[in-house]
């Protein structure tokens, strides 16, 4: 159990304020099977962790504030000595209730028994149709038999709404145990670049570089990658969500690393780009340069007030069509090359997106139909690339892909740069790649 079961309940607490009256269903994420009888290592349904601290399948979380002595309820495994043997100890009920706050819970089995006992204390049932398509056919029958019975019993959901519409925009803004959670990933996350850059070797395949960076995130605790760690060499860097990462890095290659830890729920996204052989090539220099200078335009423009869609995304675009222009790569005027798009080949995606207990995190990037503008509490990635195809482009450039990202909290005062001291100015990365050769340190313990 975390120690933050205040944070929960306070969490929980705001939520049945926004839904009133009404009742919510939260299931956990489904097991999945990956091979034969071996199912993935599970991971909670972020929502219902966010709402409980509580990580163990087949749960589901049902908050009724109009119910009249049960408000919150937990379905959960019982407790199974034997289960326990070969798949690790369970909360069971009892637990529960002792560590998750809850007012009450009873086994999963007698979900189908209870439900309609709290179903009947509202007349909105907020629930999403989600991964779990058997549970989805719960909840649709007992609308049915609702709709059916509402003339004789008066009583049950007649409207259903999505919870997300909710809890994403709760997700949206960090308090300050999210940001501290954050902080953790991050800090986890900058060692584990810095690992990469100075203990990687020439000869060195991409898995190899993987290793590095997992095995810091391993170490430093943290439980998994918040994401399949991207390490693209070469060509491989202009593939936006490469994940194979089983190339043999050229000696004179660039290594793009887009890779984050997650720790506790909260997830880390940064991405750095650095040279093997130690040294940027004028080429790889020029590059790195353009897209360099588009994410500080966008850091410095980060603060509460900006639309993130139109000012920073837009200051990011132009830079970049600028700095193609400047290469040959596309023609001017810059106006005109923006007006048609002619960037798009070399620059496809937007400058970031929102960050926190998922990578993509939830929350909407619009508000009341027109762009959002940046509020204390959002974090989100800023993240501008360029990639140069193999093929009919200047030689000199062909197969050069770049990208850099970091985290930023939006403050008060203007932004936190949740990311900061991991090497990203051509001088601190070859720096750190020269400095750890020179030591010949092996990995950090």
């Amino acid at each position: 159990m975390s120690d933050n079961r205040s944070e929960y309940a306070r969490r929980r607490a705001d939520f049945v304020a926004k839904i009133g009256d009404a009742v919510a269903v939260l299931p956990s994420a489904p097991e999945t099977i990956r091979t034969n009888d071996s199912h993935y290592v599970f991971r909670q349904d972020t929502d219902l962790h966010y709402l409980t601290g509580f990580d163990e399948p087949q749960s589901v979380l049902v908050l009724a504030p109009g119910h009249a002595t049960t408000k919150s309820v937990l379905f959960v495994r019982p407790r199974d000595p034997e289960r326990e043997t070969w798949d690790g100890k369970r909360a069971g009920v009892e637990g529960a209730v002792r560590d998750f706050g809850v007012d009450t819970a009873y086994p999963i089995e007698e979900l189908d028994a209870k439900l309609p006992e709290l179903l009947d204390s509202a007349p909105t049932l907020y629930f999403a149709f989600d991964r779990d398509d058997a549970f989805n056919r719960r909840i649709v029958s007992a609308l049915r038999s609702y709709r059916s019975s509402r003339r004789r019993a008066d009583a049950g959901p007649l409207t259903l709404i999505d919870p997300s519409t909710v809890l994403h925009e709760m997700r949206v803004f960090k308090t300050a145990v999210d940001v501290e959670g954050m902080r953790r990933a991050n800090a986890i996350s900058r060692e584990a670049h810095i690992a990469a850059m100075a203990c990687s070797r020439p000869g060195m395949h991409e898995y190899e570089i993987q290793a590095i960076v997992e095995y810091v995130f391993t170490g430093r605790g943290a439980q998994s990658a918040a994401y399949p760690s991207i390490v693209a060499s070469g060509p491989n860097a202009t593939i936006l969500h490469y994940i194979t990462n089983r190339r043999r890095v050229g000696d004179n290659d660039l290594v793009l690393i887009d890779a984050g830890a997650e720790v506790d729920f909260y997830c880390a996204d940064i991405t750095r780009t650095w040279p093997m052989s130690g040294k940027f090539s004028p080429e790889q220099r020029a590059v790195y340069d353009i897209v360099l200078a588009a994410q500080a335009r966008c850091i410095e423009l980060c603060k509460p007030g900006v639309a993130f869609n139109t000012v920073v995304n837009d200051a990011a675009t132009r830079v970049i069509a600028e700095g193609l222009i400047d290469l040959g790569l596309i023609k001017g005027p810059l106006d005109e090359a923006i007006e048609t798009g002619t960037y798009k080949r070399y620059y496809m995606h937007r400058v970031g997106h929102f960050l926190g207990m998922d990578t993509h995190d939830v929350g909407s990037m619009r508000e009341s139909h027109d762009w959002r503008l940046l509020r204390p509490g959002m974090v989100l990635t800023i993240e501008p690339g360029l990639y140069v195809p193999e093929d009919d482009v200047d030689a000199r450039f062909r197969g050069i892909g770049v990208r850099i990202e970091d985290n930023l909290l939006i403050t008060p005062g203007g932004h936190d740069n949740l990311t900061d001291g991991t090497p990203k100015s051509i001088e601190d990365v070859e720096r750190t790649i020269a400095e750890g050769r020179e030591a010949r340190t092996p990995l950090p313990v």
